[in-house]
């Protein structure tokens, strides 16, 4: 088999791959302003800044204090396995602000994300309170 290492690697690789450092940003980029999009009326209906959609960090920030959360529990997001559980626990929480039920929170909160925020963030949903708890009001 020595013909196999007379080959230029050119026809081994593919020519494709020049263009995956691109196709990886234009897709992260699209990523991005999609969940910019569905976030941003998502807080603006929490009372929450909707620029704070913008900022990487700190819109998972500001979701933890819409779930009704202490904004420390941010920091277990950068624990693997860990953060799973508590980006369910946060949808969750998240979906009971907006008056939505579990199976919703489970599947468009937390498994499809951008449709689920899409949908509270452009629906008819009502902000409840931190966590679903009702907010007091002072007269």
């Amino acid at each position: 088999m020595p013909y196999l290492t007379s080959l230029p690697m050119g026809d081994l690789i593919g020519q494709s791959d020049a263009f995956a450092p691109v196709s990886s940003f234009v897709g992260g980029l699209i990523g991005y302003i999609l969940v910019v999009l569905a976030l941003w009326p998502v807080f603006r209906k929490a009372g929450k800044p909707g620029w704070g959609s913008l900022i990487p960090i700190y819109n998972t920030y500001l979701l933890v204090k819409i779930a009704g959360y202490h904004g420390a529990l941010v920091i277990l997001y950068f624990i693997p396995i860990v953060n799973i559980v508590v980006a369910i626990i946060v949808a969750f929480g998240v979906g009971r602000a907006f008056g939505r039920g579990g199976a919703f929170s489970f599947f468009l909160l937390w498994l499809l994300a951008i449709i689920g925020y899409f949908i509270v963030g452009y629906g008819n949903s009502r902000y409840v309170g931190p966590g679903g708890r009702r907010e007091a009001t002072t007269a």
